[in-house]
């Protein structure tokens, strides 16, 4: 059985995301929240968060599992839409784009076979 939850439009780019997501994948649930509680990126109180309802969602489905075999088996950081957004220039140029991405995560929990 996976728990599983996703987290939609988060306002990050997925590249920063996902070297969040790199720190926790594979590892037992309790050492990666523990990683992602001290780890400092931006995105990490957030990855946190979704494990947490992952967790929530696999104790939901599986009443009485044990939390110490839980693994996080599949962690996913996907593009997402970009805002557009510019920036006053040059009278030739009108107008800079800058674009602020966003991501789609995706984190699956499973329970591990001892």
């Amino acid at each position: 059985m996976e728990g599983r939850a996703q987290l939609r439009y988060y306002r990050s780019s997925p590249q920063k995301a996902r070297l969040v997501a790199d720190m926790v994948r594979g590892k037992k649930i309790e050492p990666a929240l523990t990683t992602l509680q001290l780890c400092s990126k931006y995105a990490a109180k957030d990855m946190e968060k979704l494990l947490r309802s992952a967790l929530a969602n696999l104790e939901n489905l599986q009443p009485g599992v044990d939390v110490d075999s839980v693994v996080v088996s599949r962690i996913t950081v996907d593009d997402g839409p970009r805002l557009r957004r510019g920036r006053p220039a040059s009278k030739w140029v009108r107008m800079h784009r800058i674009l602020k991405r966003m991501c789609h995560i995706t984190v699956e929990l499973s329970v591990q076979e001892s």
